[in-house]
């Protein structure tokens, strides 16, 4: 690998699992920035930028004895501390947009995320980063080839939280109805499914929430006037 990298980057993910022996060769190379290929004699010069990550403390791993204390620092010459993906804030969206369109590319599809499922995404804590929601989005488009938008009702990470957005509860509007019934039959089962918490019924359906009121005022309004 070294040999393929030269004049470029090495990626040494999960440096904390190499074996130890391993560590004390490759302490070797980058003390050294010279290495022999297996079973050769002759030395090769080593120019290779080596960046290596962990999800594990590096500190702690020293004392677990799964690093080695000296190579921990030959390696830290610049440390990058990467956070936690549920603590990244509007990140969550834009990676599963990325995710997302690249997943349509490979599968021919022009799959959306719903307004439930961006929801769920900033709930969801993501114990497994970046890597977790990558597979959540591979495992719904590959299961919902069929359907436009990605639901939050696909994502059993939801589920296993308790969180309403793992309920199955679906709406079915009939071909041709009005854009008005439509609309209005969404929000009244986005309220039902929320218990009526209309903030959270707006985050949902992606209006603010005095748009929401408006229109409930203008279907109490409609409803008044079919009353009277």
């Amino acid at each position: 690998m070294f040999e393929r990298a030269q004049g470029g980057t090495l990626l040494l993910d999960e440096v904390t699992e190499m074996p130890l022996d391993m560590q004390t060769r490759l302490l070797r190379v980058l003390e050294t920035r010279k290495f022999y290929r297996v079973g050769a004699s002759t030395e090769f010069a080593s120019d290779v930028r080596v960046i290596a990550s962990t999800n594990r403390c590096p500190l702690q791993a020293v004392q677990n004895g799964q690093l080695r204390e000296d190579l921990l620092y030959r390696l830290a010459v610049f440390p990058v501390d990467m956070p936690a993906l549920r603590s990244r804030g509007n990140d969550v969206e834009l990676l599963a947009e990325h995710f997302l369109a690249e997943l349509n590319a490979q599968a021919g599809t022009q799959k959306r995320l719903s307004a439930l499922a961006r929801m769920m995404l900033k709930q969801h804590t993501w114990p497994g980063n970046v890597r977790e929601l990558k597979n959540w989005h591979r495992a719904r488009v590959h299961s919902g080839r069929h359907r436009a938008r990605i639901g939050a009702v696909d994502s059993g990470t939801a589920a296993r939280d308790g969180d309403q957005a793992g309920d199955d509860r679906r709406l079915n509007i009939r071909v041709g109805s009005r854009i008005y019934d439509m609309e209005r039959s969404l929000i009244e089962a986005t309220l039902d499914y929320f218990k009526g918490n209309k903030r959270r019924a707006a985050d949902a359906l992606g209006c603010s929430l005095k748009t929401l009121y408006n229109k409930l005022n203008g279907y109490s309004q409609s409803q008044e006037c079919a009353n009277s």
